[in-house]
């Protein structure tokens, strides 16, 4: 899934015709304080980064003036807060808030339901699980079949047998025919407002709002300028967008990848580079290799019977992490692809990039069509290469002890070498 960042989820609200506090995005302190000046009132500043927990973090401030508002900016902007460097604000009026409520338009993929499926709850900000539980009267959830859709009546019915206050049941059932239309309209997995609030002036405001996009249906959205599609619970390292670049434009097979570790981190030893080769089956080579002691740089797979040269550039972002002690290819699984393809994406990559590392540690297990001819051509080619390469095929897929303790034992070769040296 791909997350929106809040701002972006109010706009799309707003366009929709779902009521949002009034408010801007800004980048700089200065604009906040002009945005402040034209509010006229007390305001919000909402660090906008792509976590939850913002206000037990540290992330959102309370301002009563302009100045107040431009200083507490000049904190958020450019600090770190879960882990994520904040580089916008959302500054916005602050409501005066009489009752808090939860909705939602979240697709179950349970296969009791195997819908999406319309909640509402009289409580915002809660553990909607436990009050269901504990208070299913206060509970609206309505799967809805996405051929027949929903109509605004029914969600009046539904809300009349809940314990909501009758005057609001039109303005709330407004709200979530238009919030299900959203979820429609933008593929979304999740669509959810906590808090949908009551103001003390009578109307209804969206004044937080999650939104995540089916990274399937990114393409269809070109408007929402996705950096990545994909959903990550860490900021992108340069890597992680460099990488995307292989994936974004060419649809041949899949060459995924993901730093783990920081760039210093990796330096201070004890990290390999992971590449993968077939989906969920490599995750047991990554966990084998953790298992016995070593740490992940990254993590990448390739598979669905990429092309060599898209091979070749996945390998090469790997490579790139400095101070990796090992550069681990694993397929432990039968893979339905030309290997002999993976192997020429490797030897060129390794050839441009290993060509000094002596007694560097490369191990590759594979198995899958052309594996024999895969093993031969990566051997030939890379022979001269100062590196120690091990190659083993589907006699070892259920192995996997006796691969990580391979690199394991090459990783301290390759440290007496370099001590040495």
């Amino acid at each position: 899934m791909v997350r929106l960042y809040e701002y972006q989820g109010k706009e799309i609200l707003k366009k929709e015709g779902i009521p949002v506090p009034s408010g801007s995005v800004a980048s700089t302190p200065e604009e906040v304080k002009i945005f402040a000046e034209k509010l006229g009132k007390a305001v919000i500043i909402k660090s906008q980064i792509l976590a939850t927990g913002r206000f037990k973090a540290g992330g959102i401030k309370f301002a009563s003036n302009p100045q107040e508002a431009r200083s507490l900016a000049d904190e958020l902007l450019g600090s770190e807060i879960k882990g994520f460097k904040v580089e916008k604000v959302r500054v916005e009026e602050k409501i005066d808030i009489l009752k808090e409520f939860y909705c939602s338009v979240i697709v179950v993929s349970s296969y009791k339901i195997k819908a999406p499926v319309l909640m509402f709850c009289t409580e915002g900000g809660v553990n909607i699980e436990e009050v269901a539980a504990s208070h299913p009267e206060k509970v609206l959830s309505m799967p809805v079949d996405v051929l027949e859709g929903i109509r605004k009546e029914e969600i009046q019915t539904a809300l009349s047998k809940i314990d909501l206050d009758s005057q609001l049941i039109e303005t709330i059932s407004d709200i979530l025919f238009r919030l299900y239309n959203v979820a429609r309209k933008y593929d979304a997995l999740i669509v959810e407002i906590n808090p949908l609030v009551l103001s003390r002036n009578g109307k209804i405001y969206a004044v937080d709002c999650r939104l995540m996009i089916d990274d399937s249906s990114a393409a269809r959205h070109p408007e929402l300028d996705f950096e990545i599609p994909r959903d990550t619970s860490k900021p992108l390292t340069e890597l992680d967008k460099i990488a995307w670049k292989i994936e974004e434009n060419d649809y041949r097979g899949v060459a995924y990848f993901m730093q783990l570790a920081s760039i210093d981190d990796i330096k201070k030893g004890g990290y390999v580079g992971f590449h993968g080769m077939g989906g969920g089956g490599a995750m047991l080579g990554a966990d084998a290799l953790t298992r016995h002691g070593m740490k992940l740089a990254n993590y990448a797979d390739s598979s669905g019977n990429p092309p060599a040269s898209k091979v070749y550039r996945l390998a090469k972002v790997i490579l790139s992490l400095p101070g990796i002690e090992a550069y681990v290819a694993c397929s432990p699984n039968i893979a339905s692809q030309e290997m002999w393809h993976t192997a020429r994406g490797l030897i060129k990559a390794f050839r441009e990039d290993l060509k000094d590392k002596i007694g560097f540690p490369v191990v590759v297990l594979w198995a899958g069509n052309k594996e024999h001819e895969a093993t031969e051509i990566l051997m030939k080619w890379c022979k001269d290469l100062p590196i120690k390469l091990e190659v083993y095929g589907r006699d070892y897929i259920y192995e996997l002890d006796f691969i990580a303790k391979r690199v394991r034992s090459l990783i301290e070769e390759y440290r007496k070498i370099k001590s040495e040296r």
